[in-house]
């Protein structure tokens, strides 16, 4: 007969533990409707992210999942509620780019970053910078020119408390420009600015833009990641541009409560993976969104998000920049 070592037993008794405490975590979950707080209006694009992502879910798994909008401060007011949930599973959230933005412009938010979990990237696409039609720009270096020539002249609407906000005070400052930035309070009155010609040139994702610029009412002049977009393969990035500025793309997201079960947060995960990379959904995401699909670890997410803190905090801490 083998005697095994106490502390052999103890281990072995833990691991067991552990292993039947984390399937029980899964299996007793769901337990009730799935709540997927969307900390923005109907419209624009996280919403209609959000709801592709409850049909497949409930497809897939017979689940109930539900899209509850939770507007306000800039999506302040929805992250907050998700941040105070209970941490069983039964609460996420889908938001945008800016929502990692909030503890810079408003430091005084109701939660911590800790207060909630990265899950996964869903996907990027990059920033588009469009001109007026009737205005002379084919690029954003003719644009760096004539803001040169006119300084505080040449009019770029941009929304209030955004990476774009954010991204155009660095343009401003690393390339000696002193083009007349405008924030917005929406991304609906940006577009319509721009198209009726109130401002020279916009900023805005890829998503909001495109049907206008396949319409030829606005003309795209640069992209901002790192490389040109197949959805506009022959508008320059900045960098091609000799514009100096960091690669920007706009992201959708997904978070939890911290301390949601990693069984829990894993089983969510693979769903999501599963239903964002379904070629039906996949197609839509492409054609509304121009969106490259990620689908990244809890742990790259988070990475991620830090990196970009580092980078922007720093960019609006220099700048003084005001989210309004």
């Amino acid at each position: 007969m083998t005697i095994l070592p106490r502390r052999s037993v103890l281990l072995g008794a833990a691991a067991t533990f552990g292993t039947a405490t984390a399937a029980r975590a899964q299996g007793e979950w769901p337990k009730g409707p799935i709540k997927i707080i969307v900390p923005f209006p109907p419209g624009g694009s996280t919403d209609p992210v959000a709801r592709i992502i409850q049909a497949k879910i409930t497809e897939q798994t017979g689940w109930q999942v539900v899209v509850d909008n939770k507007p306000g401060g800039a999506s302040v007011v929805g992250a907050s509620i998700a941040a105070k949930s209970p941490p069983d599973g039964q609460t996420w959230m889908v938001t945008f780019d800016s929502h990692i933005l909030n503890p810079a412009f408003a430091p005084s938010i109701p939660y911590k970053d800790s207060d909630l979990l990265n899950v996964m990237l869903i996907g990027r696409t990059p920033q588009v910078i469009a001109a007026h039609p009737e205005r002379p720009y084919k690029t954003f270096a003719e644009v760096a020119a004539d803001a040169r020539a006119r300084p505080e002249k040449v009019s770029f609407g941009v929304l209030g408390g955004s990476q774009a906000l954010v991204l155009s005070a660095l343009i401003n400052k690393e390339n000696g420009l002193k083009i007349n930035v405008i924030p917005y309070k929406g991304g609906g009155p940006l577009v319509q600015d721009l198209l009726g010609g109130v401002t020279d040139i916009g900023i805005s994702s890829l998503a909001s833009f495109s049907p206008h610029i396949r319409a030829n009412k606005i003309r795209a002049i640069a992209v901002t990641g790192e490389a040109r977009t197949p959805a506009l393969p022959d508008t320059p990035t900045l960098a091609e541009q000799g514009i100096k500025a960091f690669p920007s793309y706009s992201w959708w997201g997904v978070y939890a409560p911290a301390g949601v079960p990693k069984p829990i947060v894993d089983r969510m995960h693979a769903e999501i993976t599963k239903a964002v990379r379904s070629p039906d959904v996949t197609q839509k995401y492409i054609e509304q969104f121009n969106m490259e699909i990620l689908t990244s670890s809890p742990a790259d997410f988070a990475a991620y998000q830090k990196s970009e803190q580092e980078r922007w905090f720093k960019v609006i801490k220099e700048n003084d920049i005001k989210g309004d």
